[in-house]
């Protein structure tokens, strides 16, 4: 979050590099400061995984009977459990990149619950409040786990499976390696979008990140 919402290196709080984002955190914040925002990935990751893997196979099953290409319902499925997925986790990632963009150290935070409690009381729980940036969060989701499935359960149906336990299991990884890394590079611009609408405005007061696609616009106009 911190690499996503900086603003080119005209920003003041701009990191040069990887390395020197850890250092700045570490010498600012502490070693705890790496873990902000930590409890609501926690809480949602056993939700969010049930959710995506019953939803595949449901949509899988529903796109079964419009008699989809295989290869084309494993995507379309992956989109659908995707833009599932974000739904539920959407809140959760508006407490999570709040907290994960304040500068104060660890200890000087509220809590997760806390954190929650003040953006409704402030902004509601709707798309200005605890789900905004949920178009992002859609386009996120739903981008990644159609190419990711899509990509997946198509390569690896071309590819024949290896009798040699060892060779099949770097067979099943390196298709899985593969699949996350294009997935990822692909949904990129919506995660970033997500970031900066759910984060720290640079005016405060002011809304500059508004929409997803707005925000994509933006980003790339002014940073390319």
């Amino acid at each position: 979050s911190r690499f996503q919402i900086q603003r080119g290196k005209t920003d003041p709080t701009s990191y040069k590099s990887l390395g020197d984002c850890f250092r700045t955190i570490f010498q600012r914040e502490g070693f705890l400061g790496f873990y902000k925002g930590i409890f609501p990935p926690i809480l949602a990751e056993t939700p969010k995984r049930a959710v995506k893997f019953f939803t595949f196979e449901q949509y899988k099953k529903l796109l079964g009977y419009a008699s989809l290409p295989p290869g084309l319902a494993f995507a379309v499925a992956g989109l659908g459990c995707g833009l599932t997925e974000a739904v539920v986790v959407n809140p959760f990632e508006v407490v999570k990149v709040t907290l994960q963009t304040n500068q104060n150290a660890f200890t000087e935070q509220p809590s997760s619950f806390a954190q929650a409690q003040q953006i409704i009381k402030t902004d509601g729980l709707g798309l200005q409040g605890l789900n905004k940036g949920l178009t992002a969060t859609l386009g996120r989701h739903g981008v990644f786990n159609m190419v990711y499935f899509g990509f997946y359960f198509n390569v690896k149906n071309i590819l024949p499976v290896n009798k040699d336990p060892n060779l099949e299991f770097l067979r099943k990884f390196g298709i899985g390696l593969v699949s996350g890394t294009i997935a990822s590079i692909i949904n990129i611009p919506f995660d970033v979008a997500k970031s900066r609408i759910q984060g720290p405005q640079p005016v405060s007061g002011e809304i500059k990140y508004r929409t997803c696609f707005k925000t994509m616009a933006t980003v790339y106009k002014e940073e390319g």
